[in-house]
Parts: structure tokens; C-alpha cells; sequence
């Protein structure tokens, strides 16, 4: 073949070639437009996404990544080194999202810890060995956690904090964190926070409780194991639904208080006979919340002053109570130095109740009085000594409360009406809870918790009985302590609610023959 054929032949398919592609061209134009006009914005835009995710994996580029070094320690002031906050918080929150059915290798420690009964048990710790990693999904953006060796590893031990795991080696280590340089503000603004949180409220859930007693200005703290909890406390279902949530509700509003320039407290007032769950409502609301107990004695405390020591000693996250507060202080008015009316509990409309009957109309006990109610003569503490009235209520909501945040104030008294209003009113005492009597949602629970049954043949005839008679749950619950044998015990507590009942109408039945015998007599 002649060289100016082969020529020709290849300007011919040259041609051929610049015309399809001039045809493709223009059809991928045409279809460009018609898709902006006749496809929706949201197809348009998953297409896009479609496109650059098979030229990702396709490796047409190469995203561009970010890798934070989290060490243990950083320098410090004055040539020392400080704890980096982050490196634990990071350690706890690993340890909370790490599968161990979904890696090929993790280290493991047990450490010694109490169940929520206050037994003796184990805690478990997952952690990263060196060398391994980790992927967590945030806001579904991913980001790569990996334990790597320090550079600085020469042979030396980490020094391992208490109850801190090891790393299965002797050399020091640090966590690395990577994402894509994109995703940079979200991992610093937002997922940094999100770990930080996630691992304060880890490491609030799986801490000991402590309950703090109080002696002259110092706390002595002591293991808290008390077992109840919303569960088993034996109260109106719906009382204890509402406790619940305003309990959630205070816990998640540190932005809240903030903002509206209030102090991050809230005071519930616990009152009722004695014998109806106050207590034990108390330690629910600190398992619940995973909060410390503080139990502040009055009777140890000799000043006003001590009063701001030690609220300043208390942790955040905790329960401030000071129970039967109707013994400590005579609630005297500041006014006058009258006390006010013993009359029985009216309610309002800031009170919620539990139970089917109202207080005792038992005479009042004399009141145990710590506290000197603070007249227009008195001078301050300094006069007579002793904690005042106004000292008390300064220490519930004054300039000092504001020492610490996350704090519930809780008073419980068997009289309600005994207390000065001023320790009342909306912000001190923010909730009130009528504890009452045993009523047939309470008994229920009792006998779920004790004998694990829903239903029994007297149980018609105990809650007619109990619609009747006026008896604390404490009373209750130790009838049915007398036998684990589900008959034999609620009939005792049948015969038990039947004298009630006997001996409650003798009174009745006497004062209504006497004004009886009134009437005929006028």
C-alpha cells in the first residue's frame, strides 16, 4: 500500500474521531440541560455526591487529612508537666464505644468495684493497645482514634494514675485522632466537646456514691450503697413520674440558669407523717441522678458562719439535706416572735401529694430548737450566738449559694406547718411533696418488690381496707417482712389493717355519741 493511501486513511479516522466527539460533546450539553430543567435539585445533588465518591474510590484525588496528637501530659508553669484533660476524657469515652466482637485486639483490666447493692464486684476496662485503632461516627462524619508509641519511649515505664489501666507495655503512649482536612471545624468545635461531655457523664454513672456527715466546718465522707430507687419506692405512680422529670429537667439546663443569671439549684420540700418514704425518696433522687449526699446536722453547727464553710466544702452534683428541719429550727416569726398555727397541711398550689389520707391529727411535739429566730433587735450571731433563721435562709439562697452549681437542697419534716413561710417560698423550696399514707398503687409496689406478684386473692379485700385506714408504708412493709411466704404475709397484714380499722372507729364512735348526747342536752 502506497504511503499517501495510509495517510489519508488516517486523516479520514481522524476526522471520524473529532466529529464523535463533537456529537458526545454536544449531546452531554443538551443533557446537562435538560437535567438542570427537568431533574429536582436534590437528584442534581445526590448524582454530585454519587460522582465524587466514585472518583474518591477510583483515587482520581487525595483528600487532604488532619491528625491531632492527644499526649497524657503537656508542659506546664515554672518546668512542670499538667494532666491533659483531654487524654483521660478521651481513654474514658473509647472505653464506653469499644466492641470487643469487633476488633481483632484490645486490652483488657479488671478493676475491683461495688455493685449497686454495695456488694463486692469487678469493673471491666477496655482500652487500645500501641498499634491499634479505632473508627467512631459522629454527625456521620468518621474519625480514626489509633494509640501509637511516643517518640520518646526510651525504655522508661508510664507512670499509670490510680485505678488508670495499663498499656500492656513500658513504653509511654499517645492517642492520635484523624478526619479529613474538611471536616476540621466540626472535629475541633464540636466532636472534641461531644467527647469531653460524653466522658463526664461516663465517668458520673460508674463513680462510688458518697454520703458526707458533718462535724464543726468539715465534711467526713463515707460510701453510699443505699439500694432504693424510683422503682421500688412505694408512692402514687404518677407523683413519682412527675419527681422524675422535673429531676431531668434541673440536670439539663446549665445553659437555662445561665442565661437567665439564676444559681444552678433547685430546693424540694419532703413532708408528711413520719413512716412514708422521705428518706428513702432522698437517696432515690441521688441514685437517680448519680449524686453525692450531703446530710447536714444543724445541732453540730455553732455559727452562721460555719453555715458558708461548709457550703463551700460541698461538691457539685450533690444533694444538700437537713431532715425533720421542723426540729431544728422553732420557725418563729421574725416579726413578732410568733409561731405560727399547728394546723394541719391545706396544700396549694406548689404542692404535689402522695397517698390517700392527710396528716396526723396528732398533738405536735415540742420542737427541738438549734436555731434562734432572728428579731428587728438582734444583732447578728455575734449577740447570743448559735445559727439564726436568717442566717439559714442566706445559706439556702443568699450571695453564698452561688459557690458551686448542680445542687438540690432538700428539707423533710413531719409538720409542715411549723416552718417559717420565708423557708417556703419559691426559690428555697421550690417543689413541695406530700408523702402520705400507704395508699393501693404504694401497697402494690410492695408486694411486686417482696414477692414478686401483680395479683392475689386478698388483694380486694386489703385495699378496701386500706381506702379506710390510715397507715404508713413503713408499717406495711414490715408485715410483709414477717414471711416470705406471699399468703402468710398479706393475710397478716389483713389482720393487721382489720385492728387499725377497729381500733380508728372507737374514737369516732365516742366523740359521735358525745355529740349526741350535746345535742339532746340543748
Amino acid at each position: 500500500m502506497e504511503p499517501s493511501v495510509v495517510g489519508g486513511q488516517a486523516v479520514d479516522a481522524y476526522r471520524k474521531a473529532l466529529a464523535t466527539a463533537a456529537s458526545a460533546a454536544a449531546y452531554a450539553v443538551m443533557a446537562r440541560g435538560m437535567g438542570r430543567e427537568l431533574l429536582p435539585p436534590e437528584l442534581r445533588a445526590a448524582a454530585r455526591w454519587a460522582a465524587s465518591a466514585l472518583s474518591a474510590r477510583l483515587g482520581a484525588r487525595r483528600r487532604e487529612r488532619r491528625t491531632l496528637v492527644v499526649r497524657s501530659q503537656q508542659a506546664g508553669g515554672a518546668g512542670g508537666r499538667e494532666d491533659n484533660l483531654l487524654f483521660d476524657a478521651a481513654r474514658t469515652y473509647l472505653a464506653s464505644r469499644l466492641d470487643p466482637r469487633a476488633m481483632r485486639r484490645l486490652g483488657l483490666t479488671l478493676a475491683r468495684a461495688r455493685d449497686g447493692d454495695g456488694g463486692a464486684g469487678w469493673r471491666r476496662v477496655l482500652f487500645l493497645e500501641p498499634g491499634d485503632s479505632t473508627v467512631d461516627v459522629f454527625e456521620g462524619v468518621p474519625f480514626s482514634w489509633a494509640c501509637v508509641e511516643a517518640p520518646s519511649c526510651g525504655g522508661g515505664k508510664k507512670k499509670a494514675r490510680k485505678g488508670e489501666p495499663g498499656t500492656g507495655g513500658d513504653c509511654d503512649f499517645v492517642l492520635e485522632l484523624s478526619f479529613d482536612a474538611e471536616h476540621t471545624d466540626v472535629a475541633m468545635d464540636r466532636y472534641v466537646p461531644f467527647v469531653m461531655g460524653a466522658a463526664e457523664e461516663v465517668e458520673q454513672r460508674d463513680r462510688e456514691l458518697k454520703i458526707c456527715m458533718n462535724e464543726g466546718r468539715v465534711w467526713y465522707r463515707v460510701s453510699h450503697h443505699h439500694p432504693a430507687t424510683f422503682d421500688t419506692l412505694a408512692m402514687d405512680p404518677e407523683l413519682k413520674r412527675s419527681i422524675v422529670a422535673d429531676l431531668d429537667l434541673f440536670a439539663s439546663r446549665r445553659d437555662h440558669y445561665r442565661r437567665i443569671g439564676k444559681a444552678w439549684k433547685r430546693g424540694y420540700l419532703l413532708h408528711g407523717p413520719p413512716g412514708t418514704g422521705k428518706s428513702s425518696l432522698v437517696a432515690a433522687m441521688a441514685n437517680h441522678l448519680r449524686y453525692d449526699l450531703f446530710d447536714l446536722d444543724l445541732s453540730h453547727v455553732s455559727m452562721n458562719n460555719s453555715l458558708q464553710w461548709l457550703l463551700v466544702g460541698m461538691s457539685n452534683r450533690s444533694i444538700l439535706v437537713i431532715e425533720d428541719i421542723d426540729c431544728c429550727c422553732d420557725a418563729m416569726s421574725r416579726e413578732d416572735g410568733m409561731a405560727p398555727a399547728r394546723t394541719r397541711d391545706s396544700g396549694g398550689d406548689d404542692e404535689i401529694g402522695n397517698g390517700t389520707a392527710s396528716d396526723s391529727e396528732a398533738p405536735l411535739p415540742p420542737a427541738k430548737s438549734k436555731i434562734k429566730p432572728k428579731s428587728k433587735n438582734d444583732q447578728g450571731p455575734a449577740a447570743e450566738g448559735g445559727i439564726t433563721l436568717s442566717g439559714l435562709l442566706n445559706f439556702i439562697d443568699g450571695l453564698w449559694s452561688t459557690s458551686g452549681e448542680e445542687r438540690i437542697i432538700v428539707f423533710t419534716t413531719n409538720y409542715k406547718d411549723r416552718l417559717d413561710p420565708a423557708l417556703l417560698r419559691p426559690g428555697r423550696m421550690d417543689m413541695h411533696v406530700h408523702m402520705g399514707y400507704c395508699g393501693w398503687e404504694a401497697f402494690r409496689t410492695l408486694a411486686r418488690n417482696y414477692f414478686l406478684v401483680d395479683d392475689h386473692p386478698l388483694f380486694p379485700e386489703i385495699q378496701a381496707l386500706l381506702a379506710e385506714v390510715e397507715v404508713a408504708p413503713a408499717a406495711v412493709s414490715e408485715m410483709l417482712l414477717r414471711s416470705d411466704d406471699a399468703g402468710v404475709a398479706l393475710r397478716g397484714l389483713k389482720e393487721f389493717l382489720e385492728g387499725k380499722k377497729q381500733q380508728q372507729a372507737v374514737p369516732g364512735a365516742m366523740q359521735l355519741r358525745e355529740e349526741e348526747a350535746d345535742a339532746g342536752k340543748a
